[in-house]
């Protein structure tokens, strides 16, 4: 080992080489003149080949933590302290949006922001107009870390089995809600928003008690569908009552257009049969809460987002014995929702554990209705 590191007199050599290079192409770099951050940024969002809004998503981070703080600056001219003082100050007030315009960012939206720039910049490297990445600089550059971001997590609030059941009779009897079977079916399924609108009768076997997974609503294109999260379809087990629900429901649908209930038709279409717009199916959750809260009484029943009813549905699950691995399948996670991926049972313990899925509710069950060898209690 020579005295500056190098086994052999090649390896040295080529490290050489390798300098010059980079001092030729950097050389080149300056006279020509790299383009700013903005309008790079606006060159490599258009280069993506990803879902829409995958890309929407990347163009808001650019449009409100990116172009209007570093956008004027030439890529070659961005430093890492520049870098590192602009987190500093999107943690202190780089809020833009109308709710509270000039707070701090969470250390998760910086953290978006910091992938996105160091993503950015490598696209930079490979097009030639830069030789180093500086938001791989981490000694200058203090991006929040993982933990930072686990600990500003809000904890996300969850409904008991009574409080769901509450809900739900009051959405049918009371509320006489047209969107019933929707919230009784992510409560029972642990759906995402999107999976269920883009959800065509083809989809649900209600025979067998089975619906396939094979595709999510768009959240920034009208009437269009995109692959489910995690990109390949899966399976979803459905109880008796969740069967009957839905089964109620494609007669309805039927009696205002028999189209309504083919096989191709979408299962909770709007009146023309067209995909649903997933933000406002949210905003008839917040109302459908707020106006059963009242009813209730907000002490008898919290608030909750339909995210909270999705993890609703898997916080039942968990406390009815459910392996923490069948209920990450069931939700289509790729991490388990409360710590880190587990080892899943064998698969006759597999089998045994998915069918006590169909018991969410009805916790007066007290044994596994595939196999009654493993007993358990709700």
């Amino acid at each position: 080992m020579g005295k500056a590191g190098y086994r052999t007199a090649a390896d040295a050599d080529d490290a050489l080489q390798e300098a010059r290079r980079k001092l030729r192409s950097h050389g080149r770099l300056t006279r020509r003149g790299a383009p700013s951050v903005g309008e790079y940024a606006q060159e490599w969002l258009d280069s993506l080949t990803l879902e829409a809004s995958t890309i929407e998503g990347y163009r808001k981070i650019v449009r409100n933590h990116v172009e209007p703080q570093l956008g004027t600056i030439r890529l070659d001219k961005l430093t890492a302290t520049a870098l590192h003082k602009h987190y500093g100050a999107l943690l202190d007030h780089g809020r833009a949006d109308n709710k509270r315009p000039g707070a701090g960012l969470s250390a998760n939206s910086v953290q978006k922001v910091h992938v996105l720039v160091g993503a950015m910049l490598d696209a930079a490297i490979d097009d030639g107009h830069i030789v180093v990445n500086v938001a791989k600089k981490r000694r200058t550059v203090k991006a929040p870390t993982g933990k930072q971001v686990r600990a500003q997590r809000p904890e996300i609030q969850t409904w008991t089995a009574v409080e769901l059941r509450q809900f739900l009779t009051w959405s049918r009897d009371v509320y006489n809600d047209e969107f019933h079977s929707l919230w009784h079916l992510y409560a029972h399924t642990g759906m995402r928003r999107s999976e269920a609108l883009a959800l065509r009768w083809g989809d649900v076997d209600l025979t067998a008690g089975k619906i396939a997974l094979r595709r999510a609503a768009d959240t920034t294109r009208r009437d269009r569908t995109k692959t489910t999260k995690t990109g390949v379809a899966r399976p979803i087990d459905i109880d008796a009552a969740t069967t009957e629900v839905l089964r109620k429901w494609k007669a309805t649908r039927g009696t205002i257009a028999l189209d309504f209930a083919r096989a191709d038709a979408y299962v909770f279409g709007d009146l023309s049969g067209r995909l649903r717009k997933p933000d406002d199916i949210g905003r008839r959750w917040d109302h459908r809460v707020a106006k059963a809260r009242a009813d209730l009484g907000a002490d008898h029943l919290p608030r909750l987002t339909l995210k909270g009813l999705r993890h609703t549905h898997a916080t039942l699950l968990l406390e009815l014995g459910v392996h923490p691995k069948v209920v990450q399948e069931r939700l289509g996670s790729v991490a388990k929702a409360h710590g880190d991926p587990v080892e899943g049972p064998c698969d006759p313990e597999a089998a045994c554990y998915r069918a006590r899925s169909r018991s969410l509710i009805n916790r007066g069950v007290r044994h596994c209705v595939t196999c009654a060898a493993h007993r358990w209690t709700g």
